[in-house]
C-alpha cells in the first residue's frame, strides 16, 4: 500500500505547501489513502449521502464564507455532522481563518487542520500532482534513460552490456541523461514517465574510472529530471545464430504499466557504433510518428517495381 502518513506529509510538503497546523500535533498520525481532493460544500450544506470523506478536504473562500454566514450554534451542529467521518486531514487556504467551533471539534475527533497561504486553485493543482505520483503505479528496473532528440530511449540489457558507456557517448554527443543504473517509471496521465530514484544528482559509473557527475562535467543542458519513454532498446551480444530483424516490417512491443511501447533488441559487437544505431532509433521513432514508415515505403516501391516488371514480361 502507498498510504502516507499525515505526519510525514506535512513535514515533506510545509515548506512546497506552505502549511502551518492549528489543531493537536496528535492528530496527525493519521493516514492519507486516497489521490484525489474534495471540497466538501455539499457536505456543509447537509448534503452527506456522497461525501468523499476518505479524501483530503480543501476548503476555500466559498466554504469558509458560508460557515461564517451561519450562527453560532448551526456552525457547530454542521460541523460537526461532517466530522463524524473518518476524514484524513484539512486544508484551509488563503491563510484564511477556521472557524472556532471546527478547531475545538477537530481536536475532540482527531481530525487535523492545516492552513495554508496558497490561493486555492494552486493548491489544488500543485496537491493533486504530488498525490498523483505518489500514489501512481510505479516500477523499478536496471537500465539508462536517455532523452535522444526528444524520445525517450530506456537501454536495458545484462550488466556490463555498454548501457551506461552508450549513454555517455550520446550525452557527449549532445542528448541528455535522465538517469543511469536504476529507473523509476511511474504511470502519470496515461503516460509511461521516467525518473531517478534518488535526489543524489546525475551521477554515472563508467566502469574502469568510476563515478562521475555528469551535470558538472558536461553542464546542465546534458541532464533532465524526467522523461516519458517511448521506447526501449534491449542491448543484448551478439550471436551468429540469431535471427535479428533485418527489414523491420514487424515491431515488437513490451507491456510496461499497462502502457505498450515499442522495443528493440539491439545486437551489440566489437566496433559497432551503438550510439549513431539509437540516434537513427529516434529519428525514425519519430518519422513513425509523422506517418512515415521507411520499411513499408521500401516494400511498397518493392512491389511496385515486382509489378512493372511482370508487365513487360
Amino acid at each position: 500500500m502507498k498510504n502516507i502518513k499525515v505526519k510525514r506529509f506535512f513535514e515533506e510538503k510545509k515548506e512546497d505547501f506552505s502549511l502551518a497546523l492549528i489543531t493537536d500535533p496528535k492528530a496527525m498520525n493519521k493516514e492519507i489513502a486516497n489521490q484525489y481532493l474534495n471540497r466538501p460544500g455539499l457536505a456543509f450544506a447537509g448534503y452527506l449521502e456522497r461525501f468523499a470523506h476518505s479524501r483530503i478536504q480543501i476548503l476555500g473562500e466559498t466554504e469558509i464564507s458560508f460557515l461564517q454566514s451561519r450562527k453560532s450554534e448551526d456552525i457547530y451542529n454542521i460541523i460537526k455532522e461532517v466530522f463524524m467521518y473518518d476524514i484524513p486531514c484539512i486544508i484551509i487556504t488563503k491563510g484564511l481563518s477556521a472557524p472556532e467551533q471546527m478547531v475545538f471539534l477537530a481536536n475532540e475527533m482527531n481530525i487535523p487542520i492545516f492552513i495554508s497561504r496558497l490561493s486555492t486553485d494552486r493548491l489544488f493543482h500543485s496537491l493533486r500532482k504530488y498525490l498523483g505520483d505518489h500514489f501512481a503505479p510505479s516500477k523499478t528496473i536496471h537500465g539508462t534513460l536517455v532523452d535522444v532528440f526528444g524520445v525517450g530511449i530506456l537501454l536495458t540489457g545484462k550488466s556490463g552490456i555498454g548501457k551506461s558507456e552508450c549513454a555517455l557517448d550520446l550525452v557527449e554527443r549532445g542528448r541528455r541523461l535522465v538517469t543511469d543504473d536504476v529507473v523509476k517509471m511511474i504511470m502519470r496521465d496515461d503516460e509511461l514517465m521516467g525518473t531517478g530514484t534518488n535526489n543524489f544528482g546525475h551521477f554515472m559509473e563508467v566502469r574502469g574510472i568510476g563515478l562521475i557527475d555528469v551535470a558538472k562535467m558536461f553542464g546542465i543542458q546534458a541532464v533532465r529530471p524526467t522523461k516519458r519513454i517511448d521506447v526501449q532498446i534491449e542491448l543484448m551480444p551478439w550471436q551468429d545464430n540469431m535471427d535479428y530483424e533485418r527489414i523491420g516490417l514487424s515491431d515488437n512491443f513490451v507491456n510496461i504499466l499497462d502502457v505498450k511501447i515499442p522495443i528493440i533488441y539491439l545486437p551489440v559487437s566489437p566496433g559497432k557504433n551503438v550510439s549513431v544505431i539509437i540516434e537513427v532509433v529516434a529519428m525514425n521513432h519519430m518519422l513513425k510518428l509523422y506517418g512515415y514508415d521507411a520499411a513499408s515505403e521500401y516494400t511498397s516501391k518493392l512491389q511496385q517495381e515486382i509489378k512493372r516488371k511482370s508487365g513487360k514480361i
